[in-house]
């Protein structure tokens, strides 16, 4: 059965060695496929050729529009008729608490920024204009609130001062 010039295995007849392909080869067998792949997908403008004459025999005479969105038309001019929708609600202002000249008075006393801005000014530094604005709004605050509930602003030097003058006078009047 076997043949002198057959070889006993089946893959004893396949001892051709596959040779390597040259850089040249795998670059043409690259541009082939590139070029191959290149040209897949739909052609340029595909989607506003006329659909109508592949299948759908009901609907002939109306084309569809395959880009999505609204289909409802824009008022290019504004007109007396048509009044713009705001594009967002606008916020309605948040009601300030009405505070009490006295309970003002004591923020307004207590508020540090005013604080650590005097104490810069007594130090010598330089503040900026908004700086100065903030501290002349609410000093003038303060003296209208001062006016309002009657307090009157003295420094204790002055009251010290009054004291050793009245205390003079009556000593001079007694002599």
């Amino acid at each position: 059965m076997n043949s002198p010039n057959k070889p006993a295995n089946k893959t004893a007849g396949k001892l051709k060695k596959k040779y390597r392909k040259t850089k040249e080869e795998l670059n043409a067998e690259g541009r082939a496929r590139k070029r191959a792949k290149k040209h897949s997908g739909h052609k340029s403008g595909n989607r506003y050729q006329d659909k109508s004459s592949g299948g759908q025999n009901g609907n002939q005479n109306q084309s569809i529009d395959p880009r999505l969105g609204s289909k409802k038309p824009v008022p290019l001019i504004m007109d007396d008729k048509v009044v713009a929708k705001p594009l967002v609600a606008p916020k309605e202002p948040v009601a300030k608490v009405k505070l009490s000249p006295e309970q003002e008075l004591e923020m307004l006393e207590q508020d540090d920024r005013l604080d650590s801005l005097l104490a810069r000014l007594e130090d010598g530094e330089t503040i900026t204009e908004k700086e100065q604005q903030y501290i002349d709004t609410c000093l003038d605050r303060i003296d209208e609130l001062m006016a309002i509930l009657g307090i009157e602003f003295t420094d204790e030097e002055e009251e010290e001062d009054e004291e050793k003058l009245d205390d003079i006078m009556r000593i001079l009047k007694s002599k």
